[in-house]
C-alpha cells in the first residue's frame, strides 16, 4: 500500500511538474508572438513624400483592407479607413490611419486586432494563435504589396 501511495504522488508531482513546464512553453510561445506582432505593426507603417504619392498609397491601402477583411468597410475617408467588428471572435479587424507630415507627406499606418485575441490586462486568449497568423501575414504582406504596385523614385 506504501508504494502504491508513494507512486502515486511521485505521479501527482511528475503531471504537476509537466504541466509548469507547459504553461511556461505557452507563456514563451505568447511572449515571441506578441513581439512578431508588434515589429509587424511597426513594419505595416510607410511614409509618403507629397500628396500625389500619398494620395495613391492611400487608394491602395483602401484597397488592401478590402481584399484581406472579410467585413465591409465602416470608414473610408482621408484620415482613417475601418472595417465592420466581426460578430465572432477570431476574426480580424482592419484600420489605417493617414496623418499628414510637414511638406505635404504623410504616414500611413495599418493596424490589426482581432476579437478574442486578448482577455484582460492584454492576456493572451483563447483565439490568440489563430489570430496572430492571419494578423502577421497581413501586416508583413502590407509593405511589400505597396512597394509592388508603387513606381520607383
Amino acid at each position: 500500500m506504501k508504494k502504491l501511495t508513494a507512486l502515486a504522488l511521485v505521479s501527482m508531482y511528475l503531471a504537476a511538474c509537466s504541466s509548469a513546464e507547459k504553461e511556461q512553453s505557452k507563456e514563451r510561445t505568447f511572449m515571441l508572438s506578441q513581439q512578431s506582432l508588434d515589429d509587424a505593426q511597426r513594419n505595416a507603417t510607410v511614409a509618403c513624400r507629397d500628396a500625389a504619392q500619398c494620395d495613391a498609397v492611400w487608394s491602395l491601402t483602401k484597397t488592401y483592407v478590402e481584399q484581406n477583411s472579410k467585413e465591409r468597410l465602416t470608414r473610408a475617408d482621408a484620415f482613417a479607413i475601418e472595417t465592420d467588428v466581426p460578430s465572432g471572435s477570431g476574426k480580424p479587424v482592419f484600420s489605417a490611419t493617414r496623418v499628414a507630415t510637414a511638406g505635404g507627406g504623410a504616414t500611413v499606418s495599418l493596424f490589426a486586432q482581432c476579437k478574442g485575441m486578448y482577455e484582460d490586462e492584454r492576456a493572451r486568449g483563447s483565439d490568440f494563435d489563430d489570430c496572430a497568423k492571419k494578423i502577421l501575414s497581413v501586416q508583413n504582406g502590407f509593405v511589400p504589396y505597396l512597394k509592388a504596385r508603387l513606381p520607383a523614385n
